[in-house]
């Protein structure tokens, strides 16, 4: 191991480092665009540095080198929402992007650190989950922890109440569990989608404790969750499309949405779905029917 490799989990103070985070943001933000990216000369082999250079980056946003050089040593305190955006811009941010910088340079203050709150899910919540015959869908929390889901979830991606809690973690899933690096077809695409959810977390609860401790653990288990989360990209939970190899039926090919729960806008209700007559649709059909006979006979094995 690399004795210089800083932990990525800031662990040794219970949380995330806001500063370093906000640090390593913006420098790598920095690093991917290019001098002709935004009208500026190239002088190749003469950069020696990847990507911009700070005093260039610091022209287009409107600021001092020197202002801009604190900002990314992670010096953020009292920075303006106008320069943040002017910085944005520059850097020519995506929204979900724009939304983590803002979250680090100007992290919430809290008076006492609070022990995380135990996520629950509204029973109103869970009655829908269990009227959607049809549709696989669950409802995902803090720290990609799945929380509720219902039967059809279960058929397509496995039972999930046969973990431990603690393995009911998205995260945990994809990239320590085999099983799931068959069940997603673009396995790479979905662990990339799961760090940066991860940092938006991350942005929002830096001082949280058992998400440091989760992104420890998978930096140690998992390289190629090392490599993304080093990147420092983020994701927001939106909407796309995914292919899901099911052991009984083979392929299909899934859209899926995501909403935010008025009540509660740190879970996510995520649901699937295939386009009507299509062959996904018949084979999600047939793992609807199977995981219906599978719950019988779970029930009748049970019986008395």
């Amino acid at each position: 191991m690399d004795e210089q490799h800083t932990d990525p989990a800031g662990a040794a103070g219970g949380g995330l480092d806001p500063r370093a985070e906000l640090s390593e943001f913006l420098r790598t933000r920095r690093a991917r665009l290019k001098p002709q990216d935004v009208g500026l000369p190239d002088f190749g082999r003469h950069r020696r540095v990847p990507g911009l250079r700070r005093e260039e980056l610091a022209q287009l946003a409107g600021v001092s080198v020197a202002y801009y050089t604190r900002l990314e040593q992670g010096n953020g305190q009292n920075v303006s929402a106008e320069v943040l955006d002017s910085i944005a811009r520059a850097l020519r941010l995506s929204d979900a992007e724009r939304a983590h910088l803002t979250h680090l340079a100007r992290p919430k203050r809290h008076r006492r650190k609070q022990p995380p709150r135990t996520q629950q899910v509204r029973a109103a919540l869970r009655q829908l989950l269990d009227s959607m015959d049809t549709v696989p869908a669950y409802v995902v929390g803090r720290r990609s922890e799945i929380l509720a889901w219902n039967r059809m979830a279960a058929a397509l991606f496995g039972d999930w109440g046969r973990m431990p809690v603690q393995e009911r973690n998205w995260a945990r899933l994809v990239f320590l569990n085999p099983d799931y690096r068959e069940l997603f077809v673009e396995w790479d695409q979905k662990a990339y989608d799961m760090v940066g959810y991860l940092r938006m977390d991350a942005g929002y609860h830096p001082e949280d404790p058992r998400l440091s401790a989760l992104v420890g653990e998978l930096s140690v288990k998992s390289e190629e969750f090392r490599t993304l989360w080093a990147a420092h990209d983020v994701k927001e939970k939106s909407h796309g499309v995914k292919r899901v190899r099911h052991p009984l039926v083979g392929e299909l090919t899934l859209q899926w949405e995501s909403f935010r729960p008025a009540a509660d806008t740190e879970q996510s209700l995520v649901t699937y779905f295939a386009e009507p007559g299509s062959p996904s649709a018949e084979a999600l059909r047939l793992v609807a029917s199977w995981g219906a006979d599978a719950r019988e006979q779970g029930a009748d094995t049970a019986a008395p």
